[in-house]
C-alpha cells in the first residue's frame, strides 16, 4: 500500500497560514533536505486549488530558469499532480488533472494503486479532511521558532486527534522537524485516575 503524506510549515503558536509571512528567514539546506525528502520524493502530488495554482505560477518558471531550485522544480513537475476542486478549469502545468470523486474515497483508492508515495504540500483543508479520515500516514510538521499571533492553525474545530511521534530532529535554525501518524492505541484516563497513580508512587 502506497503512504499519504503531508508537509506544513507551522509556527510555534500553532499557525499554518501565510507562511510566506514568516518562513523564509528559517529555510536553510537542512530543511530543504526535510522538504524534499516528503515532496521530492513522491511520484504523486495532492493538491489544494490554492496551493496548485502557486505552485504552477512559480515552479514551472523556477524549472525553465535553470537556478538552484530547477532540479526540484523538474521533480515537482514529472510528478503527477491531482488538483482537489469542484471546478472544471483548464491546469496548464503538466502532468496535472482534477482529482475526481470525493475527496476520501478518492485517496482511499489511490493508496491501494501500485507506485511510490503520494504527498500532500499545504492544501490545510485536504490535510485535515485525510487525517480526520484515517488516511493520512504521515504529518510532517516544520515548527518554526517564532510565534505569529495571528492567522489559520491546522486544529481549530475542536476536534481531538491522537496522534503518535515517529521522529524528531532540531534544526540549527531552531526549527523542529516533527514527523506524527495516527495513534490508534492512544492512551486514555482521567484526572482521577493519573491523581490515584501519583498517590500509588
Amino acid at each position: 500500500m502506497r503512504k499519504i503524506t503531508a508537509g506544513l510549515f507551522m509556527s510555534l503558536d500553532g499557525v499554518i497560514g501565510d507562511p510566506q509571512d514568516w518562513h523564509f528567514p528559517y529555510f536553510d539546506d537542512a530543511m530543504g533536505a526535510a522538504v524534499d525528502a516528503q515532496l521530492g520524493s513522491a511520484d504523486t502530488l495532492l493538491l489544494g486549488r490554492g496551493t496548485y495554482d502557486s505552485f504552477a505560477g512559480a515552479w514551472p518558471d523556477r524549472e525553465a530558469e535553470g537556478g538552484p531550485d530547477a532540479v526540484f522544480a523538474k521533480k515537482l513537475g514529472d510528478a503527477r499532480k491531482l488538483v482537489v476542486t469542484h471546478r472544471d478549469r483548464d491546469f496548464p502545468w503538466r502532468n496535472s488533472e482534477r482529482l475526481d470523486g470525493e475527496l476520501t474515497a478518492a485517496a482511499a483508492a489511490l493508496r491501494d494503486e501500485p507506485g511510490g508515495d503520494i504527498a500532500i504540500s499545504g492544501s490545510v483543508s485536504v490535510v485535515r479532511q485525510l487525517l480526520a479520515a484515517g488516511l493520512l500516514d504521515e504529518l510532517h510538521l516544520l515548527v518554526h521558532p517564532i510565534a505569529v499571533g495571528k492567522g489559520e492553525r491546522l486544529f481549530e474545530d475542536g476536534t481531538t486527534i491522537p496522534l503518535r511521534l515517529l521522529s524528531s530532529e532540531a534544526f540549527g535554525t531552531g526549527v523542529l522537524h516533527l514527523v506524527y501518524t495516527r495513534d490508534a492505541a492512544a492512551p486514555s484516563g482521567t484526572y482521577d485516575e493519573a491523581k490515584a497513580h501519583l498517590v500509588q508512587e
